[in-house]
């Protein structure tokens, strides 16, 4: 860790390609790295850097960041809660690649935080701020991923009447995507609790027609 912890600064794209295949390797054995907890600070500086490769204009740089990230999330599973708040701003702002692989690979990313780092509950109320994003297709990316979240969970573990008002507004965006993936959530929602939506619809001024 303490190799790491100086590598991954480092801002040369080809090493970092080199040090994020080598992080991966080591993460994937627990045999190879007994000691990936053993200084939090260290773990907390690797984790931040990731972050910052996430944000790299390099889409390579991009997925590998979010290739490891996620490896550190199979490692940690529920010792990763506390750097959530860290890593979901930049996954927002991933969803709303020009590339579909990043875009996917971000969505999975926060799937992925949902099964084995924090309750689906616990992580859509730091999301919900991605239906304001200033990029539409982040803004598209979250009502999706909300699409993806009630096919993998249900409507169960989620608080619904605090995501639907977000869908309301999404009903008038300016871009059409994101109206479509809005009202594609919002079908998603209506097939898991019934009339219940269709009432709270009417409630918030939603015309009968629509």
């Amino acid at each position: 860790m303490v190799y790491f912890c100086e590598q991954v600064q480092q801002k040369d794209v080809g090493r970092r390609m080199q040090v994020g295949q080598e992080l991966l390797e080591y993460l994937g054995d627990p045999a190879r790295s007994p000691d990936l907890e053993q200084d939090q600070q260290r773990l907390d500086k690797v984790i931040d850097e990731l972050t910052a490769w996430v944000n790299s204009s390099n889409f390579k740089v991009a997925l590998l960041g979010l290739d490891v990230l996620g490896a550190f999330v199979d490692r940690l599973s529920g010792r990763f809660k506390p750097y959530i708040g860290t890593v979901l701003p930049p996954l927002i702002d991933r969803m709303g690649d020009a590339k579909d692989q990043v875009r996917e690979q971000a969505q999975n990313l926060i799937l992925k935080l949902m099964c084995e780092a924090a309750p689906p509950m616990y992580i859509w109320e730091r999301l919900a701020v991605g239906f304001k994003h200033k990029n539409y297709r982040s803004r598209e990316g979250v009502c999706l991923c909300l699409v993806a979240t009630l096919n993998i969970y249900g409507a169960q573990p989620l608080i619904l009447s605090k995501l639907v008002p977000h869908l309301c507004i999404a009903f008038g965006d300016s871009n059409s995507q994101v109206r479509d993936a809005a009202i594609l959530a919002i079908v998603e929602v209506y097939r898991h609790v019934g009339e219940k939506v269709r009432i709270d619809l009417t409630k918030r001024g939603i015309p009968p027609g629509r």
